[in-house]
């Protein structure tokens, strides 16, 4: 495994903690338009579950909403195009009177929407403008053909150049991400795609553990996810097939936040912190990008500089963590990951795929959850549901899909083709 230096821990990190109190996830396998439902009540249900199971009663935070000490930070990606609604901080009034005159506003950054809101919240804590917050990631993609949220979704690369007339740019950006793994490691295609399989079937696998996972009742079988070219595992880009790719999902996700002052005041017996972060962005167009890594062990050097980040931060290496969480909206995204996390060498990441280290009993567990391929991908919810399920793993609450004496638990959250990278590391405090 990549060896990390504590003594490089990046300085000036506030000692101030920011606890993390729990929060909800809505059931990613609902189709809420089917329902007739629309996203006020996706966001009243969401919020309100979370509200519930960390004990905030409505009282509280009309209080706390007078004594200018709590806020709500939405993180989404494209609701304008899914659901023709902007001015999404604003919305939550019609959710509900209690948040008349709450400050509230959205946080954008593609499929890493959810951690930038998670980013802004936790410096309004660590800063003392706010002893609570309310973060709420969601997406409501069920709206429209899968061509034409193809397109949506192509917005969140330099559209003009990378997505515009298009067919599903995205997977065609991760295919190339693919090939290029496979050149700049020289690595035998047909065993890396026999690997890339093998991600999407731990992923599938673990989603059945998961009760609120997309594709939990689903029957994908790793035969399927070999059998590339298929009638039942067609090709989606490149090299890429059906069961590499993530689900279009509706669904929330809510975690809640808060200061050391305000967890006293609650009584609250909540030891899990967020330990720390690292936040990069890369070139947006993807072949700069690898222009970008020629000179570097890493094929996505900022998303490792990112991860790099969290472990200096919180004071930690790859050693101290017991589970992760990733990005894998394509499964060559997971692959590289791997390495980005450290616990592989750079080109050397089908070692942790073909000796099982990433699976659910591997000794560093990769997306117990399921993850987006598995779990479900509402695009602006995706950072708020990793770390509400590292959240889950370090208090031992993840039911079946729990890794044993989970103390530590880091996540990765990129949005576009890896441009905006966001890595956090949750854990119980020391």
């Amino acid at each position: 495994m990549v060896s990390e230096n504590k003594s490089d821990c990046i300085e000036n990190f506030s000692k101030k903690n920011v606890y993390i109190l729990g929060g909800a996830q809505t059931d990613f396998q609902r189709n809420w338009n089917k329902e007739g439902k629309n996203v006020i009540a996706l966001l009243r249900e969401n919020i309100f579950d979370a509200l519930k199971n960390t004990g905030i009663s409505k009282n509280e935070i009309k209080k706390l909403n007078e004594e200018n000490r709590v806020a709500i930070f939405v993180g989404n990606f494209i609701s304008e195009n899914y659901i023709n609604q902007g001015h999404l901080g604003a919305l939550l009034t019609e959710v509900d009177p209690l948040f008349y005159g709450l400050p509230s506003a959205r946080y954008e950054a593609a499929c890493a929407s959810g951690s930038v809101a998670i980013d802004a919240a936790s410096s309004k804590i660590k800063d003392g403008t706010y002893d609570l917050a309310i973060v709420i990631g969601f997406e409501i993609m069920k709206t429209v053909s899968s061509k034409e949220g193809g397109n949506f979704l192509g917005k969140a690369a330099y559209y003009e150049e990378e997505a515009k007339n298009i067919e599903l740019p995205f997977p065609k950006l991760f295919a190339k991400l693919a090939d290029e793994i496979i050149i700049k490691y020289k690595l035998d295609e047909k065993r890396f795609l026999n690997n890339l399989s093998k991600i999407s079937y731990i992923n599938y696998s673990n989603a059945k553990r998961n009760n609120l996972a997309q594709t939990r009742n689903w029957y994908i079988d790793e035969k399927q996810t070999m059998n590339r070219g298929t009638k039942t595992n067609p090709i989606i880009g490149g090299k890429l097939s059906l069961t590499d790719c993530s689900q279009i999902t509706d669904g929330a996700a809510t975690i809640i936040l808060c200061s050391n002052k305000y967890k006293k005041e609650k009584n609250s017996n909540t030891n899990v912190i967020i330990k720390g972060f690292g936040h990069r962005v890369a070139p947006m167009l993807f072949d700069k990008k690898m222009q970008e890594s020629e000179n570097s062990q890493f094929i996505l050097p900022w998303t490792r500089r990112a991860c790099e980040e969290a472990y200096n931060r919180a004071n930690l290496t790859v050693n101290d963590i017991n589970v992760f969480e990733t990005h894998d909206c394509f499964t060559s995204s997971e692959y590289a990951a791997i390495s980005c996390f450290g616990i592989t060498e750079p080109g050397k990441e089908y070692e942790a795929i073909e000796n099982n280290i990433i699976d659910f009993n591997g000794s560093k567990p990769i997306n117990p959850s399921g993850g987006l391929i598995g779990c479900g991908h509402p695009v602006g919810a995706s950072g708020v549901r990793m770390m509400l399920d590292l959240y889950k793993q370090v208090t031992n609450t993840a039911g079946d899909y729990q890794i044993k004496n989970a103390k530590n638990a880091m996540m990765l959250n990129i949005g576009g083709s890896a441009t905006t990278n966001f890595a956090y590391i949750v854990g119980q405090e020391d």
